[in-house]
């Protein structure tokens, strides 16, 4: 080993010697959170944390750098070493950019460093569990993207035995992987679209589970295309059935003693801390541009519907409202309490820069006292547009476009994603919104070629 080598480098390469590791991943993400990365050899571990591998910004999406900028270099953080399962030659390890030696603005990583450093100085630790529902699917001979199983045909699939042993040897597979590297599945199961299934697995501080998000999309992908197979994490492959939820379940614990601030002497269903009420208020008051971040494409917004499923309901918020255990708020108090659910992120977010919106604006709530206001308790689906007049219900933005102009018009947008980024994020995502309407599609073409 090289003599300039830390004893904790040193120590790090060992361990990963001795489990057969040959390289290491210096990774980072792009505006959607998909993983990037240059590939080092071991021997090379103690210059790539310190920065030495290089990457042009310009060449991704979203990242506001233009061809004649400086690189950015990404700096490892060794907590998140992660041995690849199914390719245990490799180790992964999430990166912060840096430029000209200092944190790069624009890194969604950095980002959440810095809302987690404003939580931090209020004496709070963001805690966050994100759920993963997503599409496995097979090309059929035609080369349309179909459930695994022939007899995975039901209207109502959502917890079906047969169809989750039927796909069981990639679900076991994609399981055990999880469980190996400690991240504590306590359940798997067929959801409510042929094809469609969840795993649910242990909360961790919000920095480690946007990490941990990032790295399963990657892996669930890398074991399904082993077994032939589509991992997808778009929002809603099919128009008549549910679409892929991300829930974010998210709580402030204190800084020292790590006790739950969410959590309140009444363990009544439905109750939760006054500083969670703040946190909430905070949330909804900021949700449109929030719906941005974490609903963050056009067909994000073909899942934010009430009706659209072969099952009855889509069991996706439409209206910025909190509750109790009711599945049709944006922001849900499941039983028992001492945690906030958010519903309407989707399995295509980028978890860093969709935590650190959310966390911000629950900041915000609490530093002002915000109130809530009065929970609903009741189908939010079915209300007439006098009754949630009434009750003060507000629709979440139904598409893209409307959804980005929120976000622009926030001042909470800029100061959390910094100018480079916030001016980023909307010029791609007009750009987006205008590239959608600039197709033509089947509907189109289905309803029109011959109409007239």
């Amino acid at each position: 080993m090289s003599g300039t080598e830390s004893l904790d480098v040193q120590t790090l390469r060992g361990d990963l010697e001795s489990q057969g590791v040959r390289y290491a991943l210096a990774s980072y993400v792009d505006l959607h959170g998909i993983c990037k990365a240059k590939a080092v050899p071991l021997s090379h571990l103690g210059q790539m944390l310190r920065g030495s591998e290089l990457f042009t910004g310009a060449a991704l999406d979203g990242i506001p750098q233009d061809m004649s900028d400086d690189e950015v270099a990404a700096h490892p953080d060794p907590a998140s070493a992660t041995v690849l399962p199914w390719q245990r030659e490799l180790v992964w390890m999430a990166s912060d950019l840096h430029l000209h030696g200092q944190p790069f603005e624009a890194c969604s990583r950095n980002i959440l460093h810095r809302v987690r450093a404003q939580a931090a100085a209020m004496g709070f630790r963001f805690n966050l569990g994100i759920e993963t529902e997503f599409f496995v699917l097979r090309r059929d001979a035609q080369g349309r993207a179909v459930p695994l199983s022939p007899r995975d045909t039901l209207d109502k699939p959502a917890y079906d035995v047969r169809t989750l042993l039927d796909n069981l040897p990639w679900l076991d597979e994609l399981v055990s992987a999880m469980n190996q590297l400690g991240w504590g599945v306590y359940s798997f199961d067929h959801e409510d679209g042929p094809g469609q299934f969840e795993i649910d697995f242990d909360y961790a501080d919000a920095l480690t589970m946007a990490d941990r998000f990032t790295f399963f999309r990657l892996m669930a992908k890398e074991i399904a295309h082993k077994h032939g197979l589509i991992a997808s994490f778009m929002p809603k492959p099919f128009a008549d059935r549910t679409g892929s939820g991300a829930h974010f379940n998210m709580s402030l614990a204190d800084l020292s003693s790590g006790a739950n601030l969410f959590e309140t002497a009444d363990k009544a269903p439905g109750q939760v801390s006054e500083l969670a009420h703040q946190f909430i208020a905070g949330v909804l008051r900021h949700a449109p541009a929030i719906c941005a971040v974490i609903a963050p494409t056009v067909n994000s917004y073909k899942r934010l519907v009430a009706q659209g499923s072969m099952s009855g309901f889509t069991w996706a918020p439409v209206f910025i409202c909190y509750g109790n255990n009711n599945r049709t708020n944006m922001l849900r108090i499941p039983s028992p309490g001492g945690r906030v659910e958010c519903r309407a992120a989707d399995i295509s977010c980028n978890p860093y820069l969709g935590a650190a919106m959310i966390l911000a604006a629950g900041l915000e709530g609490i530093r002002e006292q915000l109130d809530p206001g009065p929970p609903n308790l009741v189908n939010a689906y079915t209300l007439s547009a006098e009754e949630r007049a009434e009750r003060g219900l507000h629709r979440l933005p139904r598409t893209l476009g409307e959804a980005v102009e929120a976000f622009a018009a926030d001042p909470l947008s800029r100061t959390v994603f910094g100018d480079a980024m916030f001016e980023a994020f909307v010029d791609y995502k007009r750009g987006e919104w205008e590239a959608y309407h600039s197709s033509v599609s089947d509907w189109e073409q289905a309803r029109y070629l011959e109409f007239f």
